[in-house]
């Protein structure tokens, strides 16, 4: 009876910890990608005229074709990162008769970058920052010495082949 009351215990514990397993909040859950990636850069590259090839080219081929609208080519992108909402983006290239491009619609619009509004940028080209000048080295410093050892240097000039001779023998 003592047996089979302790195994009966071990195995209900057992039991308790494989199902708090499952629910762990600190268990690693994957990231979901899931249609075509497309970017600000590739919307930006798009211009009225565009062929079918050259869309296709620059944006990949389209998740949907659809048989209804054959002038219409949309492009999803869907991404669930572990175990949050899922974030979902679409964009629509549409084309004319003539197989040109003639628009677009949906999440993302020619000239406006989330990455700059995420950044906090306007849109406005950004500066290169000015680095200070450096102050001579003191003299006797062992970075002056090797400033004085550059200054110093002769410079070879480097030998250049002769050309070869392509007369006939």
């Amino acid at each position: 009876m003592q047996k089979t009351r302790l195994l009966l215990t071990s195995l209900t514990f057992m039991g308790l910890i494989a199902l708090a397993g499952c629910s762990f909040p600190g268990v690693y859950k994957i990231d979901i990608q899931q249609g075509n990636v497309v970017t600000q850069d590739m919307i930006d590259q798009l211009r009225p005229g565009m062929t079918r090839r050259q869309v296709r080219f620059i944006m990949g081929n389209p998740l949907l074709t659809d048989t209804f609208h054959a002038n219409r080519w949309d492009y999803l992108y869907s991404m669930q990162a572990g175990g949050s909402q899922r974030q979902q983006e679409r964009v629509s290239v549409n084309f004319n008769a003539d197989d040109q491009l003639v628009g677009l619609s949906g999440d993302f619009m020619p000239g406006v970058s989330r990455d700059d509004a995420i950044l906090g940028r306007d849109g406005a080209p950004q500066t290169a920052p000015t680095q200070p000048q450096e102050e001579p080295a003191a003299p006797g410093s062992l970075l002056e010495q090797i400033q004085r050892d550059v200054d110093n240097v002769e410079t070879v000039p480097v030998p250049t082949p002769e050309p070869l001779d392509t007369s006939a023998q």
